[in-house]
């Protein structure tokens, strides 16, 4: 039984067990959330109400979740790098700017099915588990990718060539779109509130780690073998690799649990109401219910992933096509942007973790608008140095959007519909603003003759991004909707129940 607070010296409320976090010390957004739910139960927290997440199973979780997204990246680096090539292998009759506009046409094709992935899996992942749908994804997702390693050649089969390919891409963007807010759920759902910021920043860091890999593999072929040997054959290989990395995946998603929010709100009853409504049913219930959410949802997706495929999906044709610069020093140059959001990713995560998620996404959004042009003038200018100055400017401001996003979006919907709400939202705005991101600018600029329109096009999505930061609530500490509050050990366990008791206290006096 906990004792009542006493007034120590410096104004500090201690028990005589001391309490390492006091309710004046709480943030307030988890200070309002924890009290709106003491008024719900009527009484403090015991600990059944509390959940503590195993370190091993939360390990494996992130683990596995990440490795999804990294072998999900490794394909984008790898087509990204391979642009120029594949459009001369499946579009050999077309000038260079269209073999070039047609690879990215194909590239963004696979987002044009994204949401329809993301309503199919989005529903499945809330009625049957996020574990068994994240599985099915890793299968859909490998197969795709290696099965554009056996499409043969335009001088081979002619039409069928693009063909296979785009169909091929389109099954990518299916699986895809129940990839990635499936992940974000997944982490978001196992990670303890404290530190949900941090651990949701594991997936972002797979995501750079398998686009740097890729270009890694790319660049190493591209220094390895002729420009013959790339056309005949040297494509192929990273695009192989993909069904090893997939079996690998797959083996660690089918190893993993449930996560704790998914099975506390599905008992028995629930099983039964979900398993009779319809996707449609769901999908309507979430665009009148949570059309809010959903919007906030959209504008921070476009904030990040026209950034992202900015830089990943355009940058490396941009230095080349457009500058004129060497295939190799394009590559290098991205590559170390990616490997400095690396190291930065997970540095960010964790001071979202602190100083709240709203203040990262405002600081990063104001960022961009105020460096995306200095940026690319920086990047066409001559040497490294400053190119090199440049592509660390808008990898910094990357990361900055990247770190919080898979801890921010399941926080804005509840656990009965989380999978799908972000399902929905994610890959509507990845489909229509982030993968367009390469075709759209580079059709800016073969149009416009401007090679600056790229930090033109981030200003705009910079805008945009910082008005959804104005809408978007705070979710830093707080727990997850539909969810138990969610701790690391039995010693924060301990000091949230002191705590709610605490807040108790003070309730009723006022």
């Amino acid at each position: 039984m906990t004792e009542s607070p006493k007034r120590q010296p410096g104004g500090k409320a201690a028990t005589a067990r001391q309490v390492p976090h006091a309710v004046a010390e709480l943030p307030r957004q988890v200070r309002d959330e924890l009290v709106r739910r003491l008024r719900r139960k009527g009484r403090p927290f015991t600990k059944d109400d509390v959940q503590v997440v195993e370190e091993p199973m939360l390990k494996r979780a992130v683990t596995a979740s990440a490795l999804g997204n990294c072998m999900e990246w490794f394909d984008f680096g790898v087509y990204s790098y391979l642009a120029a090539t594949i459009g001369k292998v499946f579009y050999p009759g077309a000038s260079d700017s269209a073999q070039l506009l047609a690879s990215f046409a194909t590239f963004a094709a696979a987002f044009v099915v994204r949401p329809l992935g993301g309503l199919f899996f989005g529903p499945l992942g809330d009625k049957l588990g996020r574990q068994k749908v994240l599985a099915a994804t890793m299968i859909l997702m490998a197969f795709g990718t290696f099965l554009i390693g056996f499409i043969p050649s335009y001088a081979t089969i002619g039409i069928a060539a693009p063909i296979l390919l785009l169909a091929a891409r389109m099954l990518q963007g299916f699986s895809t779109g129940g990839e990635y807010g499936g992940a974000t759920t997944f982490i978001a759902e196992f990670s303890p509130d404290r530190r949900r910021g941090f651990l949701g920043s594991f997936l972002d860091f797979g995501t750079f780690i398998g686009y740097a890999l890729g270009s890694v593999l790319v660049t190493g072929l591209n220094f390895a073998l002729s420009d013959t040997q790339m056309l005949s054959w040297g494509w192929r290989i990273p695009f192989l690799i993909a069904g090893p990395l997939g079996l690998i995946g797959l083996y660690m998603r089918l190893k993993l649990e449930e996560s704790p929010a998914f099975q506390q709100q599905l008992d028995e009853h629930d099983q039964k109401v979900a398993a009779q409504e319809t996707n449609r049913h769901e999908f309507r219930t979430i665009l009148r219910k949570h059309w809010e959410p959903l919007l906030i949802c959209v504008g921070l997706v476009l904030l990040y992933n026209v950034t992202n495929y900015m830089v990943t999906g355009y940058l490396p044709t941009y230095q080349t096509e457009v500058l004129g610069r060497s295939g190799t020093t394009s590559d290098v140059l991205v590559l170390v942007g990616m490997v400095w959001v690396v190291v930065l990713i997970t540095f960010v995560g964790r001071l979202s973790d602190r100083v709240g998620r709203r203040p990262v996404y405002r600081w990063a959004a104001i960022g961009q608008i105020v460096l995306a042009v200095p940026a690319f003038l920086l990047i066409r200018s001559g040497g490294w140095l400053l190119p090199a100055l440049g592509v660390l400017i808008l990898a910094t401001l990357l990361a900055g959007f990247a770190a919080p996003s898979a801890a921010t979006l399941p926080a804005l919907f509840p656990t009965s519909v989380r999978y799908a709400a972000m399902g929905i939202g994610f890959n509507f705005s990845v489909a229509a603003f982030g993968g367009t991101t390469p075709l759209f600018t580079e059709s800016l600029v073969s149009a416009t003759d401007n090679n600056l329109i790229p930090g033109l096009y981030l200003i705009v999505s910079g805008l945009i991004g910082l008005l959804a930061v104005r809408f978007m609530p705070e979710s830093a500490g707080v727990p997850l909707h539909g969810s138990q509050p969610m701790v690391s050990n039995e010693e924060e366990a301990a000091e949230l129940i002191s705590t709610s008791q605490q807040l108790q206290t003070l309730s009723r006096r006022r």
